[in-house]
């Protein structure tokens, strides 16, 4: 075959997926391994959105609503925005993608930080657009190089905060300064995948950035049913954002992009608030008790506003990673990132920490990284 395919596409790197449990036990004959590296919600799903879909099963011969809207109804009630301000993806992936359809034409820029969510810049590069990347600055992202780095023809910038890997959030004073000074002419879009884990005090007013954008740049807010509500599986996030904004990326999107089941269980979800709150204790918990543990080994743990931290391991971490994998125990090392010493844990459950914390501890005392 001889088709030609662009340069930008060419060197794309594919987008590292965690180990799946399923091929741990093939490779290494691990029983009941554990995986506390994709970030996932340990303690699964809603029931009442297992109950959504149980019933809706009945109906997959038609096709879900191509306007997704009584799943638009739900998130605008919830979070006090009007409807035509809310539009939905199949994972807040989605809207990364109908942004940068809709504003990004080849050439034109786009401002992100390493390490981040690695969609961003893939997804520009798929489009032709130039990815202006800073590294973070103390494990944030570097608001004021960010600054200095738009021109005429930056488009997006790319924020999340949360930030993935490093669990950091953004100060709201900062935040705020920082948006005063973007121009009119480019969107500033705050990846919300963890704010439902975030200290109260550093969640920012969404409602007030969305709606008070004259003379200064748009703002849009990605969130996910993936993380606190336990729908990894099915794949439903959304955005918010102003009417204008949304009208433009309602026409790049395709009119089914939320399957059926996603969107009964996502309304479900929603009003859950005890699986919900249920979530946010015990990964509070299993946060504090981890991280005192961890330390007690001689390692360094980062703080964290999100369900995941990072632990400085002394050692090469993808060495660790892969003694850990013979123990049935999945983490991320963040070596890839430019933290050589550095692996991401996952909170789980009581008895999944437990578990980790004592592989930890043997799989350290095995390569001499502590004494």
């Amino acid at each position: 075959m001889k088709a030609r395919v662009p340069e930008n596409i060419r060197s794309i790197v594919p987008y590292p997926p965690g180990k799946p449990i399923e091929e741990l036990e093939r490779e290494y004959g691990v029983k009941n391994p554990i995986k506390l590296a994709s970030n996932e919600n340990a303690w699964g799903s809603s029931p009442k959105a297992i109950e959504a879909i149980g019933e809706a099963l009945t109906n997959l011969h038609r096709y879900p609503d191509g306007s997704n809207y009584y799943l638009v109804q739900a998130i605008a009630e919830k979070v006090g925005f009007a409807p035509n301000e809310v539009v939905v993806g199949n994972g807040s992936d989605d809207i990364i993608e109908f942004l940068v359809k809709a504003y990004v034409e080849p050439g034109d820029e786009v401002i992100t930080s390493h390490p981040s969510f690695l969609m961003y810049q893939k997804v520009v590069q798929v489009r032709g657009g130039v990815n202006i990347v800073f590294p973070l600055k103390g494990m944030h992202h570097d608001l004021d190089a960010m600054l200095e780095a738009v021109t005429d023809k930056t488009r997006l910038i790319f924020l999340d905060n949360p930030n993935n890997p490093t669990a950091t959030a953004i100060n709201p004073g900062a935040l705020y300064a920082f948006l005063s000074k973007v121009p009119e002419t480019v969107i500033v879009v705050l990846d919300e995948a963890y704010r439902d884990f975030m200290d109260p005090e550093l969640q920012v007013d969404m409602y007030s950035l969305i709606h008070n954008s004259k003379e200064r740049c748009g703002v849009v807010a990605l969130r996910t049913f993936s993380k606190a509500y336990g729908l990894a599986g099915i794949r439903v996030g959304y955005g918010l954002m102003s009417a204008e904004i949304a009208g433009y990326l309602h026409r790049v999107r395709q009119p089914f992009n939320v399957n059926q089941l996603a969107q009964v269980a996502a309304i479900a979800a929603l009003n859950d608030t005890e699986f919900y709150q249920k979530t946010l204790d015990g990964t509070r918990a299993g946060m504090e008790w981890l991280q005192k543990k961890v330390e007690t080994l001689g390692c360094t743990s980062y703080p964290s506003q999100t369900n995941f931290f990072l632990i400085d391991v002394k050692g090469d971490a993808t060495a660790l990673y892969e003694a850990m994998l013979r123990t049935g125990v999945i983490i991320r090392s963040m070596k890839a990132y430019g933290y050589t010493n550095v692996i991401r844990v996952t909170v789980g459950t009581t008895e999944e920490n437990y578990r980790f914390f004592h592989s930890l501890k043997n799989c350290l005392q095995e390569l001499g990284y502590v004494s």
